[in-house]
């Protein structure tokens, strides 16, 4: 639903690999790219779930060997004594060679100038990506004014990266797409005067202007919430229908509303 900068670049880099690899199949030369990415954006706008859907392309493109998808953090890579976090890294990249390995927050890699240990996992990471440059590919992730300031700082590790996308918050009228999804998804349904409430409930949220909106979670917290609401009016009852269960209905939104949840999950 919505990422259309992730999608405009992946349609582009997707492209890129499919002519590169019919030059080669005509003798020509190929020109060599990195394939890493950096991925900018609130939470909950899709990062995770497109850098797990990059590793099956580039899996079904010839770039990796397996596509699988290893997801890690500083916790994951920074060990907390001198020589270790080059180990902790080391084992972190074997886990992923041949897949994505996915960074998420990378820029609490380095809290400070003086973070040693910070610096370390990123010379690591830097050997790895040279090392395993035909089989590994690299996605770090986070905000993006802390994004811009941590490859700012750190140039070795921002001219291994040429492909960047910015995840936007997704628009009121995606939210409720989502909502739709999740709903279809999970076998619930709901009535138009339940659809006409959610639509003028998230229509008032300014989500270009939230710091930290949580796009997505949000809907996923909203949704679970309603199932929550639906299942305490259900449960009242002495006998249930397979309807009913499938079913929100306008009782549960004006209880969700009084319950103020749509202001409750930014």
């Amino acid at each position: 639903m919505g990422l259309p900068n992730a999608k405009k670049e992946l349609h582009n880099l997707i492209n890129f690999i499919k002519i590169q690899s019919l030059r080669v199949d005509h003798g020509l030369t190929s020109f060599p790219i990195t394939y890493h990415l950096v991925f900018s954006g609130n939470p909950g706008t899709g990062k995770t779930t497109v850098a797990r859907i990059i590793g099956q392309i580039y899996k079904h493109l010839g770039v990796l060997s397996s596509g699988h998808f290893v997801e890690t953090d500083r916790a994951g890579l920074v060990a907390g004594y001198v020589g270790q976090t080059a180990l902790k890294v080391q084992e972190v990249v074997k886990k992923a060679t041949g897949g994505v390995l996915f960074i998420d927050e990378a820029y609490s890699l380095i809290n400070d100038k003086q973070d040693a240990f910070g610096k370390e996992a990123i010379d690591s990471l830097l050997k790895a990506m040279e090392d395993l440059r035909d089989d590994l590919v690299i996605i770090v992730a986070g905000y993006t004014e802390l994004m811009e300031q941590f490859l700012q700082a750190n140039p070795g590790f921002k001219s291994r990266f040429n492909h960047f996308v910015q995840f936007d918050n997704f628009s009121t009228d995606e939210l409720y797409d989502i909502f739709a999804m999740l709903c279809q998804q999970n076998d619930y349904r709901y009535g138009e005067p339940f659809a006409d409430h959610m639509r003028t409930q998230l229509h008032q949220i300014p989500v270009a202007t939230i710091t930290n909106f949580s796009n997505g979670r949000y809907i996923r917290n909203l949704f679970e919430k309603l199932v929550t609401i639906q299942s305490n009016r259900l449960i009242l009852q002495q006998h249930i229908t397979r309807q009913e269960l499938m079913e929100f209905t306008e009782i549960d939104m004006i209880q969700a509303i009084a319950e103020k949840l749509f202001d409750r999950t930014f």
